[in-house]
This record gives structure tokens, sequence and C-alpha cells, in this order.
């Protein structure tokens, strides 16, 4: 069975191009959200496998959506994403029970390997 992802990013194309890479590599996109509260509701209802999380987002930004989920289900396995640069945020992030961590612009192997991995 392919695995449920949830895709958050603020960015309608980033979440289009995600969508793009996960489902010619057999993923299955359960829910889209943008912003991090979306997120914490669309992962409750649809309780997906998986998580690719933007960081920067308005609202409430990645790191503190990463939390909620966290704290609504410790199993939870999200995979930061963000542009270059945020080495900062990266650590928070992993700190705050991130399992990996995506640079934009998406390289497709590099998606595939980092949800693959944090799947296995």
């Amino acid at each position: 069975m392919a695995k449920r992802v949830l895709i958050v990013d603020d960015a309608v194309f980033m979440r289009m191009k995600l969508r793009d890479i996960l489902e010619k590599n057999g993923y299955e996109v359960a829910e889209e959200a943008e912003n991090g509260q979306d997120a914490f509701d669309k992962y409750q209802a649809a309780k997906p496998d998986l998580v690719t999380m933007d960081i920067t987002m308005p609202e409430v930004d990645g790191i503190e959506a990463l939390k909620l989920i966290k704290n609504f289900d410790g199993n939870a396995k999200v995979v930061m994403c963000s542009a270059m640069g945020k080495q900062g945020m990266v650590m928070e992030a992993i700190r705050a029970g991130a399992v990996d961590f995506i640079v934009k612009p998406f390289d497709t192997d590099r998606v595939i390997k980092a949800l693959d991995k944090a799947l296995s």
C-alpha cells in the first residue's frame, strides 16, 4: 500500500512540485495544507504516514506546527523543508522532533531518499 503524505507549504507551486515528485515515486498525497494550523487540523483528520513541512509560513510556522503534531502524536514522522541558509531553524526543527530536512529547490532523489529513510 502506498505511503500517505501530508504536504505543508504556503506556496501552491511548491505543493504541486512535491505532489508531482511523490506521486511519480509511489507515494499517495493524503492532504495538502498551506499553514501550520491547517497542517495540524489535517494531520489529525488524515493521519498520514509522513508530513513534509515548510518552515516559513503565515499564522503558525512549521516549527510550531511540528511541535503541535508531535504533542498530538509522538510517533509522527515530519520532514522539514526550507530554502538554503536556515541552519539555525533546521537544528531547532530536529530538536523539536523532525526526522530529516530537505532543501528547496527540491531534488527528486534527495526528497525520495529522505522520505524512504524516515519511513524505514
